[in-house]
């Protein structure tokens, strides 16, 4: 897998270099500014470009801007927000796609070795959500859907999705067998209306309902 960063921190952005290739991961640039991820991730073609929020010159939301940028130019690679903020204006546009994308807060990531996984989980499509993230940018008050049907447990089961745990992974947080898990997550691709279908991406579409849900 290989990596390309955006972080103005040298300190910061150096010790994540060092965390990344000491689990195995290519780290093909670490870079300060949006300007010089672009040129980065055109010589590098990466599988997932990681961002801060706030980049310089203003230090507001220019790492956000460049992931749109980049999603738009670059659809095939995978983006990874992580910072200590997070930003409301911009990164509900990137979630109207949450294929390959993720959003993680530096203070709450306490295993490297979780956050390789995360990085595996974007470049391999899928997402990578802190729960408070969603939390803050969907916390308003939803109108009437098809997730009103989910019960308590299928709405749990669905927001862990959302963070993109795997099945085993629900399974434990729930202390349940990956069998019941499975049953669950039958449910919900029912109630929101996804049959199955060739392009097998019902797992992306139902967390994609379940986003513009709650942010509606």
């Amino acid at each position: 897998m290989r990596v390309v960063i955006a972080e103005d921190s040298a300190l910061l952005r150096d010790g994540l270099v060092q965390l990344l290739e000491l689990r195995g991961v290519e780290v093909a640039a670490a870079v300060g500014d949006p300007e010089t991820l672009m040129t980065a991730v055109a010589e590098h073609a990466p599988d997932v470009a990681v961002l801060d929020i706030r980049l310089p010159p203003t230090q507001t939301d220019e790492g956000v801007r460049a992931a749109l940028r980049l999603r738009a130019e670059n659809p095939g690679i995978g983006v990874l927000l992580f910072s200590q903020y997070v930003e409301t204006t911009y990164a509900a546009r990137l979630l109207t796609d949450p294929a390959g994308f993720g959003y993680l807060l530096k203070e709450r990531v306490t295993d490297i070795g979780e956050f390789v996984g995360a990085l595996e989980r974007i470049a391999a499509g899928g997402t990578a959500l802190d729960p408070e993230v969603v939390a803050q940018l969907f916390g308003a008050t939803r109108r009437s859907t098809a997730l009103d049907t989910l019960t308590p447990r299928e709405r749990e089961v669905l927001s862990l999705m959302a963070e993109g745990r795997t099945n085993h992974a629900i399974a434990t947080a729930f202390t349940v067998t990956e069998r019941a898990v499975e049953k669950h997550i039958a449910n919900i691709f029912t109630k929101l209306d996804l049959p199955p279908s060739q392009s097998g991406h019902r797992r992306v579409l139902a967390v994609l309902k379940y986003l513009e849900g709650a942010r509606a």
